[in-house]
């Protein structure tokens, strides 16, 4: 964690490096995350609040230039790690922490570790801690208006304070305030953050919390009505999603090769209606041949099968079993199922026949049994030597997870090389094999190709959310490349994602933190043959789950916050359109929308007590897709009967989108 999170980001002051290395991070957060401890992340504590990911909390502290010989005030104790890491370079450590329930835990931590010269207040933290002034250093883990009053003065000549401040939680700016004088400070600001609120006499009102966040500071104040105005306009009616004319879309979608399908929650019925409505016309009036999903590829390898009204393969695995079974498993994904067997079996011209992929890469234990079950048909000799090659991988398929941890630490070894060696093998016979099926040895292939990208995300998922998102969002881009290439120079496809994937994360405050995905290798790669539709709606029903792994709820989806496009586009009061954005009727509905705002998605978690912490994010519209379909009211899917999932299939923990 030390290495890749904090020292290969620039922070080199070797004390804090000895004590972010001294300090176990997961002996602070609850034992249910405990194995996310070292993720490059902030991870929820108890009472709504947070610990703060490695980084920040190293960053906050080399701020402060502590010094052995210094005291050190923080407000937030939270669960202790903050404290704990500057005890181990200070002198002695004065926290305030608001939580009783929190300041006692930490206090137990610190016994328990044996951290003798930290000190824990309950109180409010905006009003320092007089007593034991002046602070060389204070830190605030929490976010304010304003620096307090009570914490400058708590600051000898030189003192420092490393706070976040800002209008609100979602607009903050980490400062570095150095006293200079008795009345004199000078500001630094250190970068964006984003805290929880700083309640206090200073702070803001713990009944009322900040205020509902505005507009971003750096954009200029839209004119809501000549916007609304604007979007009533520009938008393309949708009355009814079966007969909706979506001849313009058709004519703006053009001779692109790829067109990515978006949707703002995996749990609601228009959404998946009106892609199933775009994909037909694609396919009856452009020859679009390929659906490719953002599902497990043997999941999806079986429906394809299924629509190609070929004999069903032969695996212990039910397709889309395991947790969210209702992702696929629905009434309205299954009318376009049936829709595309319908329009296969009508097509004399296989060239003109539909097949349908996955892209994603957690079926690693499916994939195995796919690359034996193709070998053992083929090559009995080589199907031997995969079986002892995925041998290393055996034991977790029912917990990859697991392995990647133990793998990580060194308590088991690395599969890596014995899973290459497999994908090499199998690419080195590939006219032999191919010259048999090359049908087959595509889907074996790939498979293999998933058991190599599969092994390195569980490994990778404990370096940090970001690298294991951009590898999973790489492998899904890699795969579609392969499944054009392979299905021949005119081959067009769709593409059916959550607005997270498709959408470009070049545009929002998600690509700001490193992140990539599917939209923006499209575009880099495609150019203007990549068309990118989001989804978007203000309120109703989705299908989701409270926890990880929970049962499917029929939840209501809040209305939009004030500050985001939903709540703009709900001002319209139209029902649902078609928002070109590439190409506008107007330029300036790319003006007017360009200003960054918040953006909500709803994977297959959705906790609305949370929502705008958990599932809003900056992004600037027109940059981020070219169209964007808007309904306001919506539904939740209709789910099928699930079977149980299978022994050994892992789940796509902790991904909810």
């Amino acid at each position: 964690m030390v290495s890749r999170q904090v020292a290969a980001r620039g922070i080199r002051d070797p004390a804090v490096l000895s004590a972010m290395r001294a300090v176990p991070r997961d002996a602070f957060v609850p034992e249910a995350l405990v194995e996310f401890a070292y993720e490059d992340s902030p991870l929820p504590i108890e009472e709504g609040q947070t610990i703060s990911q490695p980084y920040i909390v190293a960053a906050m502290i080399a701020a402060l230039a502590p010094k052995p010989g210094d005291r050190v005030l923080e407000i937030g104790t939270g669960s202790g790690y903050a404290a704990a890491v500057l005890s181990r370079i200070v002198s002695h450590v004065y926290t305030i922490e608001r939580h009783a329930a929190l300041a006692r835990g930490a206090e137990e931590r610190f016994r328990r570790l044996r951290y003798h010269n930290i000190t824990v207040m309950v109180g409010d933290g905006t009003l320092g801690w007089p007593e034991h002034a002046p602070f060389e250093g204070i830190v605030a883990a929490a976010g304010g208006l304003e620096a307090p009053p009570a914490l400058l003065a708590q600051l000898p000549i030189g003192g420092r304070l490393v706070i976040p401040l800002g209008p609100t939680p979602r607009e903050q700016e980490l400062l570095l305030i150095t006293r200079t004088g008795a009345e004199q400070y000078r500001r630094e600001e250190l970068g964006r953050v984003r805290f929880v609120p700083l309640i206090g006499a200073a702070g803001w009102n713990e009944s009322e919390g900040p205020p509902a966040a505005p507009l971003p500071a750096a954009a200029p104040l839209l004119r809501p009505t000549a916007v609304i105005s604007l979007l009533r306009e520009a938008g393309e009616p949708i009355e009814n999603i079966d007969s909706a004319p979506i001849e313009g879309l058709l004519d703006r979608i053009g001779d692109a090769r790829l067109v990515l399908l978006g949707e703002a929650s995996h749990g609601t019925a228009e959404f998946y209606q009106m892609r199933a409505r775009i994909t037909r016309a694609l396919i009856e009036q452009k020859g679009f041949t390929v659906v490719a999903l953002e599902s497990d590829w043997p999941d999806a390898a079986r429906v394809n099968r299924y629509i190609g009204q070929l004999p069903p393969a032969r695996t212990r695995a039910a397709a889309f079993a395991r947790f969210p079974t209702w992702m696929w498993r629905n009434a309205e994904f299954g009318s376009f199922v049936e829709w595309l067997r319908a329009w296969n079996g009508e097509r004399q011209d296989p060239e003109r026949r539909v097949k349908l992929h996955g892209l994603d890469l957690y079926s690693l234990s499916a994939s195995i049994e796919a690359v034996l079950s193709y070998l053992d048909s083929v090559d009995p000799g080589t199907a031997a030597v995969a079986r002892e090659r995925y041998g290393c991988l055996t034991p977790w398929e029912r917990d990859p997870a697991v392995y990647g941890r133990l793998a990580l630490t060194g308590r088991y070894r690395s599969c890596e090389a014995p899973a290459v060696e497999m994908l090499t093998d199998l690419l080195k016979r590939r006219l032999e094999y191919a010259a048999e099926d090359g049908d087959r040895f595509f889907d074996a292939a790939e498979n293999a190709r998933l058991v190599v990208d599969a092994e390195r995300y569980y490994r990778r998922m404990y370096y940090g959310s970001v690298e294991s998102w951009n590898l999973r969002d790489t492998h899904m881009f890699e795969t579609l490349q392969r499944l054009v290439a392979f299905h021949g120079p005119d081959c067009r496809a769709v593409v059916w994602e959550h607005n997270s994937h498709v959408g470009d994360a070049s545009a929002t405050e998600l690509g700001a933190m490193g992140e990539h995905n599917i939209g923006q290798l499209c575009r880099q790669s495609y150019g203007p043959a990549a068309y990118l539709v989001g989804f978007g709606t203000d309120h109703g029903t989705v299908a989701a789950a409270s926890e990880w792994d929970g049962p499917m709820e029929r939840m209501r989806v809040r209305p939009a916050h004030a500050a985001s496009y939903e709540s703009l586009f709900h001002a319209t009061e139209v029902a649902a359109f078609l928002l070109p954005l590439r190409d506008p009727w107007r330029d300036a509905v790319r003006e007017e929308l360009s200003p960054p705002r918040l953006e909500r998605a709803i994977g297959v978690i959705y906790r609305p007590d949370t929502e705008l912490e958990s599932h809003y994010f900056e992004a600037e519209l027109p940059r981020q897709f070219d169209e964007y379909c808007w309904f306001d009211e919506t539904r939740a899917v209709t789910p099928l009967s699930s079977p149980a999932p299978a022994a050994g299939e892992p789940d796509t923990y902790p991904f909810g989108v």
